[in-house]
């Protein structure tokens, strides 16, 4: 088997999706807001835009059949640079960074069942675990991505369960006052709180990475980036309502193991301990998920650039270990080098800078395309542009009031857009 079936496509959206933002986000945003409502409400708003971004993205790759996400899109609709900026972002702030992230996750929450265990070292026992088996046949590949998505599901299900059968003292914490007090969704505090958010949602778009090797591109992108999308809207808000009715606003605030906070007060130290074994699983597939997604851009980045040829290369399999083995490599250096906000919020940034212009590039498309005649059996955006004008308004305040509240971050940005160029050219001409 030398292709992805729709079932596959789904997991590695849910699984990219779900991993360390929606168990550590919290602790963040109720540093800057203080209604609950106004914080659940803020998730309904990053799923309304996530599902926007998946149907402009659904629409760019089923008119443009090549892996490869945004790298592809913006190389074929805007510019060979933009492309290749892109792909760079992709292969280290996109998916590097959180997988760095994810696995940084895993090793705190193992450790608080096993204090011994240092959390980077168990990271980095997990990245270099996941790079062996995403190197080996399409075959372990899918199979194994596909149950431990299908497990993290499970376990993340139990634990909700769980929460709201327990009861709580807590529950007073979200009521219908406070869901009608979401004033702060407009605040400064709203924006800086919803880069967390967006980063939660990230990976909406992970299936476009392996669009070039699915069975059915046409038709099972659209189908695994919408159904993934709304699967984990309602998941990420059921588990923030029970995370806020199950503990004490003032314990879970700054924090970033919130689950283990949750567990501790709802079943006790020794339901905690499970827990954080349980949730250290959960975190495996994500990690599992973006090692398996992302390498894609580097693959098409050393297939388009002979400089970069040794990224394109595969194994026997047809999979680009290369690739793999490069991403695990960045997102090491990640790990080791830098602190859990600094790539959190850093990350989130840069991505969300990234998926904004891609969704520019839906309109590039339909201009193109408008000449054609139209195939009916392509799958089109309903409600065009609606989608794809819901998502730049919500990405872009968010990006822009970062940007203005962040400006070192943004200043990083501009100096690698501008030192990348001469590097682009030079890569460029030597083809």
């Amino acid at each position: 088997m030398r292709s992805y079936s729709v079932q596959v496509a789904t997991a590695v959206v849910v699984a990219n999706m779900v991993g360390t933002g929606v168990f550590t986000s919290l602790g963040f945003q109720l540093l800057e807001i203080e209604s609950t409502g106004a914080i659940l409400w803020l998730w309904v708003l990053g799923g309304l835009c996530a599902l926007c971004g998946a149907l402009c993205y659904a629409e760019l790759g089923a008119h443009h059949t090549a892996s490869g996400g945004e790298y592809h899109f913006l190389t074929e609709l805007i510019h060979p640079y933009a492309g290749f900026l892109s792909g760079c972002v992709s292969a280290t702030v996109g998916f590097a960074a959180p997988i760095a992230l994810a696995s940084l996750t895993f090793g705190i929450y193992l450790a608080t069942a096993f204090p011994s265990l240092p959390p980077k070292i168990t990271a980095t026992t997990l990245i270099a675990l996941i790079v062996f088996i995403h190197t080996r046949t399409y075959r372990e590949s899918s199979s194994g991505q596909y149950l431990l998505t299908l497990l993290k599901l499970l376990l993340i299900a139990a634990f909700v369960l769980t929460a709201f059968a327990a009861g709580s003292d807590f529950s007073h914490q979200v009521t219908g006052t406070s869901l009608l007090n979401a004033g702060e969704i407009l605040s400064g505090a709203g924006a800086i709180a919803l880069i967390y958010v967006t980063y939660a949602y990230s990976g909406w778009n992970a299936a476009t990475y392996i669009l070039g090797e699915l069975e059915h591109p046409h038709r099972d992108l659209p189908r695994a980036l919408i159904v993934g999308c709304a699967l984990v809207t309602v998941l990420y808000v059921l588990l923030n309502t029970a995370f806020l009715t199950s503990a004490s606003i003032s314990s879970m605030t700054g924090e970033v193991e919130v689950a283990f906070i949750v567990a501790e007060t709802v079943l006790g130290e020794s339901g905690a301990f499970v827990v954080s074994l349980l949730l250290s699983g959960v975190l495996i597939s994500t990690v599992s998920a973006m090692i398996m997604a992302g390498p894609r851009a580097l693959q098409r980045l050393g297939q388009d650039y002979r400089g970069l040829a040794w990224l394109g290369k595969t194994n026997k399999g047809g999979l680009p270990t290369h690739a793999i083995v490069f991403m695990g490599l960045v997102a090491l250096g990640f790990l080791w080098t830098s602190t859990f906000e600094q790539i959190l919020l850093f990350a989130g940034l840069v991505m969300a800078a990234n998926t904004f212009f891609t969704v520019v590039a839906v309109f590039v498309s339909r201009r193109r395309r408008a000449r054609r005649p139209r195939d009916e059996s392509i799958f089109t955006m309903p409600w065009y542009p609606l989608p794809a004008l819901i998502f730049l308004a919500i990405t872009g305040w968010t990006v822009l009031y970062t940007a203005i509240q962040y400006p070192v971050q943004l200043l990083v940005t501009a100096a690698v857009i501008a030192a990348g160029y001469p590097f682009f050219q030079r890569i460029r001409s030597a083809q």
